[in-house]
């Protein structure tokens, strides 16, 4: 394996920040959806109908836990990724892992498929899955550069 160089001191890519304050605001979404959520936030959840709403409301309390850990690991991976922090890496690795956990449960082990079968769901799974899994990669590619420390 071979050790990277830091590059000259205090020399960001640009597209660290790009891609960071992107990544925050993207996590901050699914933080905000999974707040609403879980407060039952009357407003918020008139969206949904009848049966999405039993469906969010009947997760299962580990669902929810892997959930939290899903969105705020992407939350802090995103503050952590603009800090420079090398911690980034295995935080990303975590969210990551809640997602699929719950991505797993969602489509696999219950009915998400009968009470979501708009195409838009599962594109929309698909994409929250791919860029999880490109944050990890792009956090651990800038910490083999020596962006993080």
């Amino acid at each position: 394996m071979t050790q990277s160089r830091p590059g000259p001191a205090g020399r960001t890519p640009r597209h660290l920040w790009v891609i960071g304050i992107i990544a925050l605001l993207w996590n901050c979404i699914g933080a905000f959806d999974y707040l609403m959520t879980q407060t039952k936030n009357a407003a918020y959840m008139s969206a949904f109908p009848p049966e999405q709403l039993a469906w969010f409301y009947g997760l299962p309390a580990w669902v929810i836990a892997a959930w939290a850990i899903a969105v705020w690991g992407g939350v802090l991976g995103a503050v952590l990724l603009l800090l420079r922090r090398r911690l980034a890496v295995p935080v990303f690795l975590v969210s990551l892992a809640g997602l699929v956990v719950t991505t797993f449960q969602n489509w696999v082990l219950s009915n998400a498929a009968e009470i979501f079968p708009d195409t838009f769901s599962r594109v929309f799974s698909a994409m929250i899955f791919a860029i999880a899994v490109a944050l990890y990669f792009y956090a651990r590619a800038m910490r083999e550069r020596g962006v993080l420390r």
